[in-house]
């Protein structure tokens, strides 16, 4: 009766440990991409959210809005969007993307495109290739404040020099929909920093 009365007591210390430890990786998100401290770069990287057709999801435009907003100040000279199509037939999101930016006066010159991509990794990877190819080696990151963070970590592991920007609204406005955001980002960043599994 001791001995199961001990396993019962060690294996509720393990859970309350293991949800201390989410708590506070959740906090450590949110503290991360609370800062407004944003440093010039040659170019503004939007990373892919979603394109209702031709149009961009509430997320995605005010992804858009930042980095046009970035543009304008001169904080960057070029803006990258990246992100692909969801399916065949549908455009992508980068395409969305350079198109809204286009109509707030940015320069189709002043853009570049990467449209393969479907995840945070993949965003970075290509982009950086792109990017070389067009002397950029600084970046300024731009999403949501609560994928900051990941974003960073993953940029850095592919030798990209980027600094958080992000997005001075949201569209996760509702406390439900920003736990919700903010669970899958923790269980997301916990995934890459212990396992390196991409998404």
């Amino acid at each position: 009766m001791l001995y199961l009365r001990l396993m019962i007591r060690g294996f509720l210390l393990a859970v309350l440990l293991v949800v201390l430890g989410f708590a506070y990786v959740a906090w450590s998100i949110v503290d991360y991409g609370s800062g407004d401290d944003v440093p010039a770069a040659d170019a503004a990287l939007v990373l892919g959210a979603a394109a209702w057709g031709s149009k961009p999801s509430p997320v995605f435009r005010e992804r858009i809005n930042h980095a046009v907003k970035l543009y304008q100040s001169g904080k960057v000279r070029w803006i990258v969007f990246t992100g692909g199509t969801p399916e065949p037939g549908y455009p992508a999101e980068a395409d969305v993307g350079r198109e809204f930016a286009a109509r707030q006066g940015v320069p189709m010159t002043a853009m570049l495109v990467e449209n393969q991509s479907r995840t945070t990794w993949q965003n970075l990877s290509n982009a950086r290739d792109l990017g070389n190819q067009f002397g950029i080696r600084s970046y300024l990151l731009v999403s949501d404040p609560l994928h900051m963070r990941r974003a960073v970590l993953m940029a850095g592991d592919l030798g990209l020099r980027a600094y958080p920007a992000p997005t001075q609204s949201s569209r996760f406005r509702t406390l439900a929909s920003w736990s919700r955001f903010l669970a899958r980002e923790t269980w997301l960043y916990v995934g890459y920093r212990v396992f390196r599994q991409l998404s």
